[in-house]
């Protein structure tokens, strides 16, 4: 029991004689955004060392324990961050690969006005319509996941998806007579 108050005893000391230089550190290694505040990283940090002091064994190196934990923390949210800038390429990559089954062409060249305008078109559908082609050709589910998800059987759901292509190509080649 005295390894758990001491282990407290030693972070609350440690975290209040250099919390300064460890948001300073911290600053070093990233550049502030909107997921890598240094104070949000360092209250994390805290908040799962203080909260888990009583399973750690007696904490002899605090400085070095503590930065350990700031790097892995800081190592995450660099990993976080490369995600969703790859998902936000990731679905241009499928917008223009669902380009291809609308526009019913292989050209990889589809002008950024193309791209929007199918985006607006995908908006203005039926929600039924709409929530089949963005969970099929942008999320990546499968028709199987879904109707387990719904409840709605798989055929209905190819008949919307089929039925949402015909109409975005109605509407698109619409606009462009």
């Amino acid at each position: 029991m005295t390894s758990e108050s001491e282990n407290n005893k030693k972070l609350s000391e440690f975290f209040s004689n250099e919390y300064l230089s460890l948001k300073a550190y911290i600053n070093s290694k990233i550049k502030a955004g909107v997921n890598r505040d240094a104070e949000d990283i360092l209250q994390d940090v805290a908040l799962k060392l203080f909260s888990g002091a009583d399973r750690y064994s007696p904490i002899n190196n605090v400085a070095g324990f503590v930065y350990h934990s700031i790097k892995n923390k800081i190592i995450d949210v660099m990993r976080s961050n490369k995600k969703s800038t790859a998902y936000k390429d990731e679905n241009e990559i499928r917008l223009a690969e669902f380009a291809e089954i609308v526009y019913d062409t292989q050209d990889n060249l589809y002008s950024e006005q193309m791209k929007s305008e199918l985006k607006k078109t995908i908006w203005n559908l039926k929600p039924v319509y709409r929530d089949i082609i963005i969970a099929i050709d942008f999320e990546g589910y499968t028709y199987r996941e879904i109707s387990q998800e719904t409840g709605i059987p798989e055929g209905t759901l190819m008949s919307r998806r089929h039925r949402a292509i015909s109409l975005l190509y109605k509407k698109i080649e619409l606009k462009k007579i």
